[in-house]
């Protein structure tokens, strides 16, 4: 049952993003690839990669705890890319054949997921700051701030998570009984 709900709860959310402005706008994407219990990114990515618009996608590096978007080039690209140890499929850490996002052009938009998130844009990540990391090299990187949303079930809306310092806050959280 969880799964056909996820499922509906995803389609809304695509369909919201689908009109939102800002992502109507951009040419240069980043998107996580979805877990298990994260909204369902792949229509979205299947769309942007349709609709003429770069695909990039993050590439954790365990050892460092650094994280990087490299450009996802077709659907195939993306079903032939390997496994994590955390189930995430990625680019090998190794593979130099890839734009990077910052340093072919930046980036307008990102995608971000979370376990749990706030109205206002504060999210609860997986703990590891992946990120958070990434976001400040954006922002060191670059003159203009990539849009962020962070996508959520209805259920991982909530009324406050911890806010360190170094958190970012979202532009807007994407989720399905949002009034837009």
């Amino acid at each position: 049952m969880w799964s056909e709900e996820k499922t509906i709860q995803s389609n809304i959310i695509y369909e919201k993003l689908l009109k939102n402005q800002n992502f109507i706008k951009s040419k240069r994407i980043a998107i996580y690839l979805s877990l298990e219990r994260e909204v369902n990114t792949k229509q979205i990515l299947n769309y942007c990669l349709n609709s003429g618009k770069k695909c990039f996608i993050p590439r954790y590096d365990p050892k460092s705890r650094d994280m990087d978007c490299v450009e996802l080039y077709s659907m195939q690209d993306f079903e032939d890319l390997p496994l994590t140890k955390w189930q995430i499929k990625q680019p090998l850490i190794d593979d130099n054949n890839r734009a990077e996002a910052l340093t072919s052009g930046g980036l307008d938009l990102i995608l971000i997921p979370g376990i749990a998130f706030t109205k206002f844009g504060h999210r609860l990540g997986n703990g590891k700051g992946y990120y958070d990391s990434y976001l400040d090299k954006c922002l060191d990187h670059s003159n203009s701030k990539p849009f962020l949303i962070g996508l959520a079930f209805r259920q991982q809306i909530v009324e406050k998570v911890p806010i360190d310092r170094h958190d970012i806050q979202l532009d807007l959280v994407l989720y399905p009984d949002q009034n837009n």
